[in-house]
């Protein structure tokens, strides 16, 4: 089949169309405001059919003609501007679209159609969401916004700035390592702002799904002090703390697949049981009365903060190191005992640390990976009964149990 001809002809309709789009929304929205508009639909059609001429004239040689006519724009733009501010109108938005109503007109017919295509649809979708864009500005917490910026802006810097180059005999790659924060902290900020946008009107056990993307351990605590506080929220702060855990294994193995897909095929039913395992003994736990999340998510520091990405990558470095020399030393016995330790804080760092570059697939490092999930089942487990001060005997039954059930699957049922 040929592929689709975007001729002079079809050029033409597209400049004519975007044209009037753009007018359209301009009128109608003076229309709406009651307030005058600098131009309408016409207008804005004109214009941008003013810049498919100006933009064919440059094809056959007659290139002083497009920048004539971007300043003549600009300069009948600039009049109607001065007039509108006699008459107590502010505000340039219209005029700005004017004159980038003429660039897409004349770039119709000079560029790629895609280039014009999205230049007017995009700034359409724009002047006609001024609303609710500047609800959304009201809304925004500008210490959130500026951590985001500021891991974008590093991360857009040093992420192309670094070697992608084993170094030193433990084959740290400084580009995969940044690459591998870089995942964590993205999907752990979908995570954060589930919660921060919903944390509000849900009940804790929704709560603690989304927090699981985050930190499963984070929102065991978080959830514990909401019982401390309250102690008729204890039972679903439980089964948040349980869900958020369940979530976990369903996280990891995401980043698997991102880090080592060689190891999915292996791993896969193994998380995905144990994840219905946390689902089941978190039923019949939840109170009747709807419970609101209240702080729930508090406590959760955003993932997208400069700080905790570094802290990550260092912990990704250490225990990359701590790995490769506890296993030449002391063999897997030695590497079962660093994964039962490791378990007790953030286990992300130590999982990816085992299956980074291109380590083959071996029993013994899937071993690893279930114990050091299970040492970290156990811990959120104490840590619930410490922080909730509530009754310890409906709480580490369920633990240990979901710890025990890590057993089998560490040491037996390999693929």
């Amino acid at each position: 089949m040929n592929a689709f001809e975007w001729t002079n002809e079809i050029r033409f309709i597209v400049a004519l169309a975007l044209g009037f789009l753009i007018g359209l929304e301009r009128e109608s929205s003076g229309s709406v405001h009651k307030s005058g508009v600098f131009a309408g639909v016409r207008t804005y059609t004109i214009i941008s059919l003013f810049g498919f001429s100006c933009g064919w004239l440059y094809k056959i040689d007659i290139p002083y003609l497009l920048p004539v006519g971007l300043l003549s724009v600009t300069s009948l733009v600039l009049i109607g501007y001065l007039a509108k501010l006699k008459e107590g109108h502010y505000g340039w938005t219209s005029e700005i679209a004017a004159v980038l109503t003429y660039i897409i007109g004349s770039l119709t017919i000079l560029a790629d159609v895609w280039v014009p295509l999205a230049l007017g649809i995009i700034t359409t979708l724009l002047l006609s969401e001024k609303s609710d864009l500047e609800k959304y500005v009201e809304k925004l917490d500008k210490s959130e916004f500026l951590a985001v910026l500021k891991f974008l802006l590093v991360t857009l810097i040093i992420l192309p700035a670094l070697p992608d180059k084993e170094y030193t005999k433990y084959l740290l790659n400084p580009y995969k390592i940044w690459l591998i924060v870089v995942f964590v902290s993205t999907l752990g900020f979908v995570g954060y702002f589930l919660i921060k946008k919903f944390g509000d009107r849900v009940g804790l056990w929704l709560s603690g799904i989304m927090g699981g993307i985050v930190s499963s351990t984070a929102v065991t605590i978080a959830v514990a002090r909401i019982a401390e506080k309250d102690p008729s929220k204890n039972k679903g702060a439980l089964q948040a703390s349980l869900l958020a855990s369940s979530v976990m294994y369903v996280r990891i193995l995401f980043l698997v697949w991102l880090i080592n897909p060689s190891f999915v095929g292996a791993l896969w039913w193994k998380l995905c049981a144990l994840t219905l395992v946390g689902i089941v003994l978190s039923f019949g736990i939840k109170e009747r009365q709807k419970e609101k999340s209240d702080n729930a998510g508090s406590t959760l520091q955003n993932p997208f903060e400069i700080r905790p990405a570094l802290m990550f990558a260092a912990m990704f470095v250490i225990l990359s190191v701590l790995t490769v020399i506890v296993k030449n030393y002391f063999g897997d016995s030695g590497l079962i005992s660093l994964s039962a330790i490791t378990g007790v804080t953030d286990i992300d760092p130590f999982i990816l640390s085992l299956i980074r570059g291109t380590i083959p697939v071996e029993n013994i490092v899937i071993s690893a990976i279930i114990i050091a999930m299970m040492s970290n089942t156990i811990i959120k487990g104490i840590y619930f009964v410490f922080f909730s001060k509530q009754e310890s005997k409906p709480v580490l039954w369920r633990y240990l149990l979901w710890a025990a059930i890590h057993i089998p699957f560490a040491f037996l049922f390999f693929s």
